[in-house]
Formats: structure tokens, C-alpha cells, sequence
């Protein structure tokens, strides 16, 4: 009797613990977690995505439209960040917290699409088209040209452009993708953007916009900007950097000469009191405040004036020559006399801005200086589209450009304080950090991709509980959606060019139908994003790294 009950029992609870077993499988450990999420992610943009290991910054989900800066050809490939360059920077930093040679293949791919657009010259385009020439032309002439407010893409010069930090963010990618195992495949790339930057820089030290050298596109009765000595974008002080990396990672001897013959331009570019500020670009003749773009005059930039102050600090600490702290006394002068009055404030739209300005030492200063008269100088447009418009400037505040600020926020205070801070620095301690005071090979850093895109309070290492928010956002293919913030009108051409004067467009971002401009979407669809691919990486990748 009692074997008769106790067999069906025993049976039940076996069927229990296998049951139990076979559901309590080992949980997957976080970190493997994110590594098959970071996995997946680059496997969908490699495969489905890019276009040969090429990538521009925006896609619809079908693929059917792209966007670089402007929109794109399926077969084009963006060299300005967030483009190529930014991906291939990121896949060698996913590589080096992961150690996952997964990532340093998909590199490669990265690299070879650079290498195939490389011009002869040895530079970048903004853009290029694996589809040839031809088909690079044929966009340049339509919606290239039809960019109102994008007037570097309204000429095709055909030629290499250090503008918007492209050739030096390819330039730099093939240096670190070299470097890492010193695969000689990768070698005379280098070099050769290494010669161009070498041979297209100016004896006095500076650098054209665009090289080789082109006079082709006056523009409104004004000259080609694209030679003249430029720091607009930080041309200048970005091929310094990259000659550094250079110098400091290959000991590359020959490169200190120029490297400081560009750094010692810097102070020469300063303009003398009273208006000691400086320029966003340069006549090579005789080193005066130059125009560029039709929306660009003439002028001494205040926000520039800032950011120069800044880099001579920072060149007094790689060479502790004190040369390059002559001059800023006089610039933070300049920057002091510089407030708007209440008058101008108020018909520039400003007065929030200033209310809500956190920082009580700064104030709201014109972006544009008159280099002969000091006078701000304010930036407008009339018209509905490149065939019927124009940009012009004057000393009226009202109705400036929404996509070209006229007005910036300056603090004179903050700068005279860091300026204190940096001469007392015992030129002993320079000598530590700096490859120009001590000798030896310096190593490149362990990741070059900027921070969180996600907002600025984003912790430094997110919590496991962000990550899994990240994660869970991701489809099923392996993707995020992104709001595509930035949209545009398909090219549409244009039969209409009788110069036109009215001012419905002064302060939008778009033209009317026939402006191929990027503009705010009121009601953004969903697209997919390099720049969201490449934040949501690197979050993981803080994650990961544990130092």
C-alpha cells in the first residue's frame, strides 16, 4: 500500500526538479550582456548600414533618404563628424576596451573607405561618392548648389578642404589604425596626408582652407576665400594637434619645425590695439581680418578672440616660452570693452538670454567686429532661396540669422583668472606632459570619442540600470530610432531667379521649397543616427572600462 503511493509521488517530484533545472538557467553576466548588445549594434551599421565601410550622419530606416550635412546619395560617404571617421574612432576605441578583434576588422573596412577616397592630393573632401566623379558633380550641381545657407557646397573645386575638422579626422583615425599593430598597409596613406599637410602649409605657418590652392569662386564681387590663412573651425590649431599625435607617436623629427612655426603664428594673427582681437581668416599677404562666406565679413570674431586666448595658453604649456602669453593681456582688454548696450540687447532679442545666463560675470557681445572702426557688425539675409537671395551685414540688431549667431556670450573674468593661473606654472612642471620639453615616444590615447551626447549632467561611468535602458531601446535588428531633427526639401529645380527682397526667410534655418538647406523637422520622423550609434556605444564602452 505504502509502495503504491509513495512511486507516484516520487515521480512528481522528480518531473519538478527537472522542471526547476531546466528553468533556472545561469543568469548572463552584465558585462557579456553589453558586449553582445555593443555587438549587435555593429554588426546592423556595418552590414545594413554603411555603404563599402562609408557612412553619412542620418538614414531612413528603409534607407531610401540620407543626410550628411545635406542630404546624400546612397553611394556618398561624409568625412565631417559624426561621419566616417567618427565611426572608425569608435570602433578602434570599442576595440580597446573589449579587446574584441571584431571591432579592429570592422576598422579596416572603415580605413579602406577613407583610403578609396583620398584624393591624389592627399587630402579629404567633405564628402565623396563611390559612384565616381561624375556622380559627385551631378549632386554638387543640384543640391549641393541649391544649399542656400551651405555655400561651401554651392561650388565643386574638386580639391581637399580642412574645414569642419575632416581631413584631420581621417588623417588622425589612419594614424591611430596604424599605430595600433603597425600594419604597413596603412603606411603610405598616412604619409601621404602627412606630405600634404607638410606641402600645402604657408611659409609664415598657417594653412588655406582648401588645397591645392584655387582662385575659382569669387563670390558677390568678392574674392575666393578658400586660400587665405584660416582658423575658422579650428583649421590651424587641428592640423597642429595631428602633427603632435604625429610627432609625439612616430618621432617623426622633421615635424617639430613646422608644428611651431604654426604655433608661433598664432600671437602674429593678433590684431593691434585697440581692437586686439582676431580674425577667423587671413589675406596672405599681409596677415589682415579677411571675409569668407557671404554671411562671414570681414571681421574681428569674439568668440574666436576666446578660443585663441585659450590655445596660447595651452602652447605655453607644451613649450613654456612665454611668448605666447605676451599678447593676452592686451586681447582680455579688448574682450572688456566689448558689452552691448541695454538698447541693443533688447532690439536683438537678447534680453532673456542675458537674464538667464547662470554665470553673472558673462555678458552678450556682438560675434562681428569691424577691424577699422570696432563697430558690431550684424548679419542678415532677404529672399527665398539661393537664385533669388542674399546675405549682408549692418549695425542693426533686428532680425539677425538663425543659423549663423550674431551675438556671443563672452567672460573676461574667467579668462583673467585662468590666465593668472597659467603663468605661476613652474616651467619644471611643463616639462612633464610635454613632448616638445622631453624626448621619447609619447603613446596615443586609449579613446578618442567625445562624452555622452545624452545630456550634460551624464554621470562619467553610467549605472547598469542606464545601460539596460539603452539596451532595451534597441530593436530587434540591432538598431536605436532617433527623432531626425535635422530634415530637408528634395531637390527641386529652380526657374525663378528675380532677385527678391522679402524677409519671411531672414530668421529660418530653410529657404522655400527650392532651398535644399537642412532645417528643424516640426514633427521629426524616426531615423537612424551614427551620432546615437555612437553615443549609445560609448556609454557601454564607459561601462565596460572598470579603470
Amino acid at each position: 500500500m505504502s509502495v503504491s503511493i509513495l512511486k507516484p509521488m516520487w515521480g512528481l517530484c522528480l518531473s519538478v526538479a527537472l522542471l526547476t533545472t531546466a528553468s533556472a538557467k545561469p543568469k548572463q553576466n552584465p558585462d557579456d550582456e553589453v558586449r553582445d548588445a555593443m555587438r549587435r549594434a555593429t554588426e546592423f551599421m556595418m552590414e545594413k548600414v554603411s555603404y563599402n565601410g562609408g557612412f553619412v550622419w542620418n538614414y531612413m530606416p528603409d534607407l531610401s533618404r540620407q543626410w550628411g550635412e545635406m542630404e546624400a546619395k546612397r553611394t556618398m560617404v561624409w568625412i565631417q563628424p559624426p561621419g566616417t571617421p567618427s565611426v572608425g574612432h569608435l570602433l578602434l576605441d570599442a576595440y580597446h576596451c573589449t579587446g574584441d578583434e571584431y571591432y579592429y576588422d570592422q576598422a579596416k573596412r572603415v580605413a579602406n573607405a577613407l583610403i578609396w577616397g583620398q584624393l591624389p592630393c592627399g587630402g579629404w573632401n567633405y564628402v565623396f561618392d563611390f559612384a565616381g566623379e561624375n556622380s559627385l558633380k551631378e549632386w554638387y550641381s543640384t543640391v549641393g548648389k541649391a544649399g542656400w545657407r551651405l555655400e561651401e557646397f554651392q561650388h565643386y573645386y574638386g580639391n581637399a578642404t580642412y574645414d569642419d575638422g575632416g581631413t584631420m579626422e581621417a588623417a588622425t583615425f589612419l594614424l591611430r589604425i596604424y599605430v595600433e599593430k603597425n600594419d604597413p598597409i596603412y603606411r603610405p596613406a598616412l604619409e601621404k596626408v602627412i606630405n600634404f599637410v607638410l606641402e600645402s602649409q604657408y611659409p609664415i605657418g598657417g594653412w588655406p582652407q582648401r588645397y591645392p590652392l584655387r582662385y575659382d569662386h569669387p563670390f558677390q564681387g568678392r574674392a575666393d576665400y578658400s586660400s587665405f590663412i584660416t582658423l575658422n573651425d579650428d583649421v590651424i590649431p587641428g592640423i597642429i594637434n595631428f602633427l603632435t599625435q604625429c610627432y609625439q607617436a612616430l618621432g617623426m623629427q622633421n615635424l617639430k619645425e613646422p608644428i611651431l612655426r604654426a604655433m608661433y603664428l598664432i600671437p602674429s594673427l593678433q590684431q593691434g590695439e585697440p581692437y586686439a582681437g582676431w580674425a577667423d581668416q587671413y589675406t596672405v599677404e599681409d596677415l589682415k581680418p579677411a571675409h569668407a562666406r557671404s554671411y562671414e565679413p570681414r571681421a574681428i570674431n569674439t568668440s574666436t578672440t576666446s578660443g585663441m586666448i585659450h590655445l596660447l595658453m595651452n602652447y605655453y604649456k607644451l613649450t613654456a616660452d612665454s611668448r605666447f602669453l605676451i599678447g593676452i593681456p592686451a586681447a582680455i582688454d579688448y574682450l572688456e570693452t566689448l558689452p552691448l548696450s541695454e538698447e541693443l540687447i533688447e532690439r536683438g532679442g537678447m534680453a532673456a538670454r542675458r537674464r538667464n545666463d547662470p554665470n553673472s560675470d558673462s555678458f552678450i557681445a556682438a560675434r562681428f567686429i569691424h577691424p577699422d572702426t570696432g563697430e558690431p557688425q550684424f548679419v542678415h539675409r532677404e529672399g527665398s532661396n539661393v537664385y533669388n537671395g542674399r546675405y549682408f551685414y549692418d549695425g542693426n540688431p533686428e532680425g539677425t540669422l538663425a543659423h549663423y549667431g550674431s551675438f556671443t556670450s563672452v567672460n573676461p573674468k574667467a579668462l583673467r583668472e585662468a590666465y593668472e593661473v597659467v603663468k605661476k606654472i613652474p616651467k619644471e612642471e611643463l616639462a612633464k606632459d610635454s613632448p616638445f620639453l622631453n624626448n621619447g615616444l609619447v603613446p596615443l590615447k586609449k579613446y578618442y570619442t567625445r562624452g555622452s551626447f545624452r545630456g550634460w549632467g551624464a554621470p562619467a561611468t553610467p549605472s547598469l540600470e542606464n545601460i539596460r535602458k539603452i539596451i532595451g531601446e534597441m530593436t530587434e535588428e540591432g538598431y536605436w530610432l532617433t527623432p531626425l531633427r535635422q530634415t530637408s526639401n528634395p531637390y527641386k529645380p529652380c526657374t525663378d531667379f528675380t532677385p527678391s527682397t522679402t524677409r519671411e526667410y531672414t530668421s529660418t534655418y530653410v529657404g522655400d521649397e527650392f532651398d535644399t538647406s537642412p532645417y528643424t523637422a516640426e514633427n521629426p520622423v524616426d531615423c537612424i543616427s551614427v551620432r546615437t550609434y555612437i553615443d549609445n556605444m560609448m556609454q557601454m564602452i564607459k561601462y565596460l572600462d572598470k579603470e
